[in-house]
């Protein structure tokens, strides 16, 4: 059955305190969406293979929230990468290949998908610059938070002044890793250890994704604060690729973290 309730997202601390500059945001939730199934709720993922008529209804809910025309609704092809692009008032509904957006365009609504992956969101107010970030582990260790603050500063952005916040994602008692997946980390950085501890089995060890992306935000100069809200133990409210994948289900939706700066 269709869902006729309206989007509840929930919000950041440090970002809400920005409305008085213009700027809007929301961690959107299942809540309000008219997905079924395993799609459940506010499933704004083109790429699953959720009712295609579901998802725009529910991305033009999104957008709606902003007050914004379904258009202005700015998403891009996530690939796990490093790549942040600049978007501005010529967007035309392309989604190019890449994990962040940045823009200074009123009126333009950014947003990264997301279902265990830490949604970040930036605002400079000072400047009128804002980004989205999606950031799984590849993202986290390969450089797109890094990416999405340059991108901002080529703007005009100060690093100083941005505000960043990550968004629902999945904590370390729900994200279980290998001993390979460890490795990989330490030969990076060997100070990454702190972000792993034993699991109840042998060979494996809890994984603190949402502890890596902020060092990684604040280590870049910028201010940040985590929600500390977990995807996978959260069923009511979130997608979760992991727990699909643990109940061996054949696809998941995709909740949305969107920014805008509002049109005068």
């Amino acid at each position: 059955m269709k869902d006729d309730a309206l989007p509840s997202p929930v919000f950041s601390p440090i970002l809400s305190d920005l409305a008085k500059n213009g700027i809007s945001h929301g961690y959107f939730t299942r809540e309000g969406g008219v997905s079924e199934g395993i799609y459940r709720g506010l499933n704004v993922g083109l790429g699953s293979n959720d009712e295609r008529s579901h998802v725009v209804e529910n991305r033009q809910r999104v957008a709606a929230f902003f007050d914004a025309a379904p258009e202005k609704l700015a998403t891009v092809h996530q690939v796990h990468s490093p790549t942040a692009i600049v978007v501005d008032e010529t967007y035309n509904g392309a989604r190019a290949e890449a994990d962040a957006l940045v823009t200074m365009t009123p009126g333009l609504v950014i947003g990264v998908l997301s279902a265990d992956c830490g949604p970040v969101l930036f605002a400079d107010p000072s400047a009128g610059v804002i980004g989205a970030a999606h950031a799984g582990w590849k993202g986290a260790l390969g450089g797109v938070l890094e990416s999405t603050i340059d991108a901002m500063v080529s703007l005009g952005a100060g690093r100083e002044n941005i505000i960043a916040s990550l968004g629902p994602s999945i904590s370390r008692r729900s994200y279980e890793v290998g001993a390979e997946f460890v490795e990989r980390f330490l030969e990076r950085d060997a100070s990454y250890t702190s972000f792993f501890t034993p699991s109840a089995r042998d060979g494996h060890a809890m994984f603190d994704l949402p502890a890596l992306t902020i060092k990684r935000l604040t280590d870049a100069g910028v201010t940040a604060e985590n929600l500390d809200l977990c995807t996978y133990a959260d069923e009511a409210r979130f997608f979760s690729y992991r727990r699909t994948t643990h109940r061996n289900e054949p696809d998941y939706g995709r909740q949305i973290s969107a920014i805008s700066i509002r049109e005068a």
